[in-house]
């Protein structure tokens, strides 16, 4: 299992743990409370999407990822998504380890 693999199923099991927040409302809503740790956006989003969340990531200070794709994401996370947030300190280290 590479780390690319791992990286999206530490994104599952934060999900089930109640550490991710996912959906683009709920995200920047987390961003702009200073909430979110570390934001996943697919690297196939929308450009508007894409746009808006590099902004928000850029101005609040949190780190952004782009390395997987909307399918990926989806899948990790078992529902239709295009950016999540991990809200938890030691999600957010192991995810950035692992990229």
């Amino acid at each position: 299992m590479n780390n690319k693999e791992r990286a999206l199923n530490l994104l599952g099991l934060a999900q089930r743990a109640g550490k991710l927040i996912s959906g683009e409302a709920l995200v920047l809503q987390s961003v702009r409370s200073n909430q979110a740790k570390i934001v996943c956006l697919a690297s196939d989003a929308g450009s508007n999407t894409s746009k808006q969340f590099l902004n928000k990531c850029e101005y609040y200070k949190i780190p952004l990822v782009t390395r997987f794709t909307r399918e990926e994401l989806s899948h990790a996370l078992g529902k239709d998504r295009t950016v999540c947030a991990l809200i938890d300190d030691g999600f957010m280290h192991s995810l950035q380890k692992l990229l």
